[in-house]
């Protein structure tokens, strides 16, 4: 696909507690939305925190960029979206997910929709809204020419990354299959890699599909930084 462009945005920011400020080296946590513009619409990946959540407020103190702000300062309405998924569904990937207008299918693997309702393991009254238009997959699906979801467990046994071809080659936007460039150029840190805390013993593995695509370019969700090669 020749047509397509990847637009990364800061969507919000946690304030992280002390243990993890320690062990993340940094104070506070970004998370980036990616809007791919492709020639049939706009596919969005991932959309940050919400709104709302007393708990998450007094915990995190969160700074939040509404999604259709966040967009429209790269000159895309929420209007022209026809397509999103987030990576997993961990309340600072999909909180905006009921931002989203009805009848936009949000793409969802099916072994992350079957943790939703565990004890702390999202924010649900950020994705159980109502009109909300869920699909729910099983492993590898198009999206849209030249975009396709693929699934890679590790983070969470259901996550997901979205690989599209660019017109320069294949292009990753891995999610949190992978934490940092840093990670991906070969970082074992706790500051750059995400698999100390993974959740599914198949990270490495994950993290090794997602290289035997020979990407030249890999985005993540944590960290402003471009893997280019």
């Amino acid at each position: 696909m020749r047509d397509v462009r990847v637009v990364p945005f800061l969507v919000s920011e946690l304030r992280l507690p002390q243990d993890e400020q320690q062990l993340l080296q940094r104070d506070w946590w970004p998370s980036y939305a990616h809007a791919v513009v492709h020639k049939d619409g706009v596919f969005l990946f991932d959309n940050g925190v919400g709104f709302g959540n007393a708990e998450i407020e007094s915990t995190f103190s969160p700074r939040v960029t509404a999604i259709e702000n966040g967009l429209a300062e790269h000159g895309i309405a929420l209007a022209d979206v026809t397509g999103v998924a987030n990576c997993h569904l961990h309340f600072d990937h999909s909180g905006q997910n009921g931002r989203i207008p009805p009848g936009v299918p949000i793409f969802v693997q099916r072994a992350e929709w079957g943790s939703v309702h565990e004890p702390n393991y999202t924010v649900t009254e950020w994705i159980d809204v109502p009109g909300l238009s869920y699909e729910v997959l099983d492993g590898e699906f198009e999206v849209a020419l030249g975009l396709r979801l693929t699934p890679t467990p590790g983070h969470t046994a259901g996550h997901q990354s979205l690989v599209l071809d660019g017109p320069d080659g294949t292009v990753v936007l891995a999610g949190q299959a992978v934490q940092s460039r840093a990670e991906w150029e070969g970082s074992s840190e706790p500051a750059a890699s995400g698999a100390s805390s993974a959740r599914d013993p198949r990270y490495p593995r994950s993290v090794e599909r997602l290289r035997s695509m020979a990407p030249v370019r890999v985005h993540f969700a944590h960290d402003p930084a471009v893997w280019e090669r």
